[in-house]
């Protein structure tokens, strides 16, 4: 989004891993399948996705999941199955301060044939920590990398990140070749990254190509390159599928699920969660005893059942049964006022249509809003045409399905860079002292439990000043031709070809 954007983005195994310092390559036994033993050729894949390029396959805002999910880039770190830190261009870390980690890189070379090395790294990281809009999972962080050696990275933090490999899996922190950083204005992944797959060719919003990297680090491909196309229309992209001309279709909708045989849906529990955001700094939801009014109009219950025909369940706070530790320690909201009378104010409502449940749900919406006594004018758009001016407030409120964890797999990144005065993806444009200070205590906490404790206080203020209303938490289905196996199911949403994805 392009109007000033300010900065914006499990259980007790997400933060403990990260100080051990010792971990195993994901390139054996992580479940992808591996490369080829024999050598051959695979078929190409054909993969259809539902967002178009926003930002010209940007790595640092919403294209980065679009790289990551075909396989082109990578960064120090992933997530693994249970979302903790994991290996990936940095074989093994090890904090050696509350604010200096040291990060040993393994191997590899970049799409370019050039090889990785700690000044590629710090090129890739320096230019990210400069990029504007800043990359989700550097909300309210500031770092500083520098070359150790020949084999490894320091990285420095202004103040104690204890969860720093973990931001470090995000997709918008991908390492690429020096080569990508010439122009200054822009940056190239194609054929600069590092991933099993290397971009050759861009079709505007349309397509793009991808050859096989065969000296990838974690093995060669089984296909020999992916085929993607950007189908926005959910129908479409269940057509395709259908018919044949496609072998994986993500994100199909509920309506279509029933009309794919049952061995070509495969439907996997996510972070992700839909929800109403409503525009605290200007119109009707400046308001919070409006806000209120809005948050008791609505059926969450309805939305689940009819809508997502039980693919969801209601929303139950930011966090979603997904994040197994939330449910058993959430709080009551803090802080929240009294309803008050909509007496017919008018509202705009937006949301997008390339995840087709939402438009039903923003109808659904529309139809309980103006029972409640609001004037509702409905607005859809594709995402690509609505994020800029949704950040921008001109929209009095916003329906939006968001991956919790994506940007950097903490809870505390998320209400960072989502609900506070300077994050990047404040759909809500909340900018409440309380909520700042709850993120900031929560921000500082190490211990895992802890952390989560305060997650949870800082989620009960942001709740409390009805700035966003959980509706459902999701459960996403992919579409898979009977012949294609290795498919990456993952709840975090940052991969869905690997090495061992095959037709």
């Amino acid at each position: 989004m392009h109007p000033p954007r300010r900065p914006r983005l499990l259980t007790a195994l997400l933060l403990t891993p990260l100080l051990t310092g010792c971990f195993a390559s994901p390139g054996d036994g992580d479940g992808d399948g591996g490369g080829t033993a024999d050598g051959k050729d695979g078929s190409r894949l054909r993969v259809a996705l539902a967002f178009p390029p926003a930002e010209n396959l940007s790595p640092y805002g919403a294209d980065a999941t679009i790289l990551s999910r075909l396989g082109v880039t990578e960064g120090l770190t992933a997530l693994d199955a249970n979302g903790a830190a994991a290996p990936a261009l940095a074989a093994s870390w090890r904090r050696e301060n509350d604010r200096s980690w040291l990060f040993t890189l393994r191997e590899a070379q970049f799409q370019d044939g050039t090889r990785v090395t700690p000044t590629a790294v710090v090129t890739a990281l320096t230019r990210a920590g400069r990029a504007e809009p800043a990359p989700a999972a550097l909300a309210g962080v500031t770092l500083t990398a520098e070359a150790d050696g020949a084999t490894a990275v320091r990285i420095t933090t202004t103040a104690p990140d204890p969860v720093l490999p973990l931001r470090l899996a995000s997709p918008g922190l991908a390492v690429l070749a020096p080569k990508a950083y010439e122009d200054q204005n822009a940056v190239d992944p194609v054929g600069t990254a590092t991933g099993p797959f290397a971009l050759t060719e861009v079709t505007g919003s349309t397509a793009a190509a991808l050859d096989r990297f065969d000296d990838y680090w974690g093995g060669r491909a089984q296909a020999s390159g992916i085929d993607a196309r950007f189908i926005a229309d959910g129908t479409a992209r269940a057509n395709a599928l259908r018919t044949g001309q496609i072998d994986v279709a993500e994100a199909i909708p509920v309506a279509q699920a029933a009309t794919l045989d049952a061995g070509s849906r495969r439907e996997t529990a996510t972070t992700r969660t839909t929800s109403l955001f409503l525009n605290t700094e200007s119109g009707v939801f400046k308001d919070a005893s409006l806000r209120a009014a809005a948050r008791a109009a609505v059926d969450t219950t309805a939305l689940a059942d009819g809508v997502y025909e039980g693919h969801a369940d209601p929303g139950a706070g930011i966090y979603g049964p997904a994040v197994t530790w939330a449910e058993a320690k959430r709080i009551a909201p803090v802080g929240r006022v009294r309803a008050g009378r909509p007496d017919g104010a008018p509202i705009t409502l937006a949301t997008y249509d390339n995840r087709p449940e939402l438009p039903e749900v923003a109808q659904v919406l529309k139809q309980q809003l103006e029972k409640a006594g609001f004037t509702v004018t409905l607005e859809v758009r594709e995402y690509a045409r609505l994020e800029s001016d949704a950040l921008a407030g001109k929209f009095d409120a916003f329906v939006g399905a968001r991956n919790s964890l994506l940007d950097t797999g903490d809870p505390v990144s998320l209400l960072a860079g989502d609900f506070t005065c300077d994050g990047g993806y404040n759909l809500a444009l909340l900018c409440d002292k309380d909520v700042d200070r709850a993120v900031a205590r929560a921000q500082a906490v190490a211990d895992t439990d802890r952390r989560q404790d305060a997650a949870l206080a800082a989620e009960a203020r942001v709740l409390g000043t009805d700035a966003v209303v959980p509706l459902v938490h999701q459960r996403v289905i992919t579409g898979v031709a009977g012949t294609v196996g290795g498919v990456l199911l993952d709840p975090y949403e940052r991969t869905l070809v690997g090495t061992g994805t095959r037709r």
